[in-house]
């Protein structure tokens, strides 16, 4: 298995049924973009309610094609496309309370995840093979909510994987660190996946004035280096943050970035200097990773952060600052 998956963003078209009541297009825009600047890696999360509005019945053919279509356009352009799972049957980490039963306890869900990434392994059996990869649920919750702890994970993780391999056997398989993407997990580092962090400490700099989370409630106007929670945050914090991250990789596993982003309220100056540091740090440990998002609040496009500079690109206004420390960042 590669090292790295590659670099690149996260693509939001089917992201919500609440936000659409229909998936988007591949926006090709994007796509045209990444191919010009050899951004080779899509992340792609779904919302199974997509094509699987009951999960006590088969999934939805109509959004299989949908998905074709997203494969195609992606892997045309030389794109690694990565399918996710941001809402899973009874498990999501935004709206959790929306889902009436719970993946990692309930059996019925556990049923229907199952049936979700083996039809689409059947789907996909033998084809590109190193253009897509499954990453299985995004951003598993904290051990000890709704009675979620390390064991019932790594049993719900072991199972999906190898029904998976049943039938794809050389399919590349993601699973994303718990708590929100943060904690690595070692217990898994024996499995056949690839591990799937997250780059968004400290989040007084990622989520100054998010409005959805209770935790930017009077936060202080960011800067960085900084102290957040008690603590310093600064290149070396950083480094010593994805510590247990390097530890999986010693172990053999590979290490993706799956998500990180800096959200619009930050000042683009202060938001720059703590990506230097992510980039470098990334760099390092050689791990590749994919932006949230590319266009909108935390993107490299029309994000709108104070004091960004954009460049034009086919009428998308791109940090150019950004964009240059993402191109320098690659191995």
């Amino acid at each position: 298995m590669r090292s790295h998956l590659g670099y690149g963003f996260n693509a939001q078209w089917a992201y919500s049924t609440e936000w659409m009541p229909e998936p988007k297009p591949a926006d090709t825009r994007m796509l045209d973009f990444m191919a010009k600047y050899d951004f080779n890696f899509l992340r792609l999360p779904l919302d199974y309610r997509y094509w699987m509005p009951d999960i006590t019945k088969a999934p939805l053919e109509s959004f299989l094609d949908v998905l074709d279509g997203y494969v195609h356009e992606s892997i045309s352009r030389g794109i690694h496309i990565s399918i996710n799972l941001h809402r899973a049957p009874g498990y999501c980490i935004n709206g959790w309370e929306k889902e009436s039963t719970n993946l990692w306890i309930d059996e019925l869900p556990q049923q229907a995840f199952e049936i979700l990434w083996t039809t689409v392994a059947r789907k996909y059996k033998g084809k590109y093979v190193d253009e897509m990869s499954f990453d299985l649920v995004n951003e598993p919750p904290d051990i000890g909510q709704r009675g979620f702890t390390r064991d019932i994970h790594q049993k719900v993780i072991r199972k999906i994987t190898n029904a998976i391999h049943a039938i794809d056997p050389d399919r590349i398989v993601v699973i994303n660190g718990l708590a929100g993407g943060h904690l690595a997990m070692p217990e898994l580092a024996d499995l056949n996946v690839v591990h799937s962090g997250r780059g968004y400490q400290p989040m007084l700099v990622s989520h100054y004035k998010a409005e959805w989370w209770d935790g930017s409630k009077g936060m202080p106007v960011p800067t960085y280096p900084c102290e957040y929670n008690g603590q310093r945050w600064d290149y070396d914090a950083l480094w010593e943050f994805y510590a247990p991250w390097r530890e999986v990789q010693s172990m053999g596993r590979p290490v993706h970035i799956g998500e990180f982003g800096c959200y619009k309220y930050t000042d683009n100056e202060v938001s720059l200097r703590w990506f230097k540091d992510l980039f470098a740090i990334y760099r390092k440990s050689g791990w590749g990773y994919s932006l949230w998002e590319f266009d909108g609040n935390f993107g490299i496009a029309n994000h709108n952060r104070p004091g960004v500079k954009y460049e034009n690109f086919e009428g998308l206004n791109i940090d150019r600052g950004l964009l240059d420390l993402m191109l320098e960042s690659r191995i």
